[in-house]
């Protein structure tokens, strides 16, 4: 579901996209602190363009997770990467599963490396928040066990973004900071900086692997 469209203010952000593996980032962002996310995108107002962001799709998708992996939840530990208030992975754990919550910005006390590894990550609607997504593989690749899955989602940009026009994609959105657009080819390369293999289940969602758990083969055949 879509938030709310607002009119043109504030700072100015263009966006540049590869021309060899389509994707499509905005430098203005590269030089942004924290506290600049939190003073311009993640504020009081954020939930004007992302209503959906509190409970709504946590809710979603802990039961996107139950219908996928439900029957397998004694078999892995799970960890919701990006997972803002944690909602998800509390509302996962009431079902039984062995799942904890990590979002950069929520538990910035915390060093993700101190959390060890897990068989099955999520990451929803992370990826396209991110400035720099070198450092995100390779965090997302240091938490994962050597037999795991990474599902993640965000929209690609295959035939949404034409060279020489304007950007006009409902995604690339940088109010509600969706900074970095994607097209399958940039997820596969993006991928192969840490050795995964690549697959999409839709135009939205996602998963990265090396060695296929058991538990998982399923799931990974659709995608």
């Amino acid at each position: 579901m879509r938030g709310k469209f607002l009119p043109l203010s504030g700072i100015p952000i263009y966006y540049y996209r590869c021309s060899a593996c389509q994707f499509c980032f905005a430098p203005e962002f590269s030089s942004w602190q924290t506290e600049d996310y939190a003073n311009h995108i993640y504020n009081e107002d954020y939930i004007l363009v992302d209503p959906e962001y509190v409970d709504i799709r946590p809710q979603a998708n802990a039961q996107g997770m139950i219908s996928m992996l439900g029957a397998q939840k004694g078999q892995f530990r799970h960890l919701d990467y990006g997972g803002g208030s944690g909602l998800m992975s509390k509302l996962l754990r009431q079902e039984g599963w062995n799942s904890s919550s990590y979002d950069p910005f929520v538990n910035d006390d915390i060093d993700p490396a101190s959390l060890g590894q897990f068989d099955l990550i999520t990451a929803y609607e992370v990826f396209e928040h991110v400035p720099d997504v070198r450092p995100l593989i390779q965090r997302l690749s240091n938490l994962l066990a050597p037999q795991g899955i990474i599902l993640f989602s965000t929209m690609t940009s295959d035939e949404s973004i034409v060279p020489g026009q304007r950007l006009s994609w409902w995604y690339a959105a940088p109010r509600n900071g969706h900074i970095s657009l994607f097209s399958k080819r940039s997820l596969v390369l993006l991928g192969e900086r840490e050795h995964f293999k690549f697959g999409s289940f839709s135009s939205g969602f996602h998963a990265y692997w090396r060695n296929i758990p058991s538990w998982a083969s399923h799931v990974l055949r659709e995608a």
